[in-house]
């Protein structure tokens, strides 16, 4: 079983933190005792709060991530969290590079391997609701096989 946790994308303000939210709601919901965090492999967002229609979209799921803060990730990351979580292919590759071991893609866990797009690239509020719903799938699945729950 797993005790810790890390959804990485490219700037840390749209699909990790969603990412993020998703799973601590599965955590706190669950009782789980799962450190989750997020954060980015590039350094352009730094500081900043997720953008505003990942914050959107994940309010109308219930779930607040207006408050998380991006950051990028560290050689320590790699070292302290037991799975690493890559929601494309790009930064799967990157995250290679700087020698993640344990690492895994989040398409794995319910969409046969598919990067999560981008949703800060597409026109429209609609776009991050599709991407809302396949982090969720991919979320509670890898939740699902982690520890076993037959309903998350």
């Amino acid at each position: 079983m797993i005790d810790s946790i890390v959804f990485v994308c490219l700037g840390n303000i749209c699909r990790s933190p969603i990412a993020e939210g998703i799973a601590k709601n599965v955590v706190e919901k669950y009782g789980l005792h799962v450190e989750v965090d997020s954060c980015g492999t590039g350094d352009w967002h730094i500081g900043e709060h997720p953008c505003a229609n990942s914050i959107k979209v994940a309010k109308k799921h219930g779930i607040d991530i207006s408050g998380l803060v991006s950051r990028q990730i560290t050689k320590k990351d790699l070292e302290h969290f037991e799975m690493i979580i890559a929601l494309d292919s790009s930064n799967y590759e990157d995250l290679q590079k700087m020698g993640a071991s344990n690492l895994y893609k989040l398409g794995d866990f319910g969409y046969n391997g598919a990067d999560v797009p981008d949703p800060y690239f597409f026109h429209g509020f609609e776009g991050f609701e599709k991407v809302y719903k396949m982090i969720d799938i991919c979320v509670n699945n890898l939740f699902k096989i982690q520890f076993d729950y037959k309903e998350i």
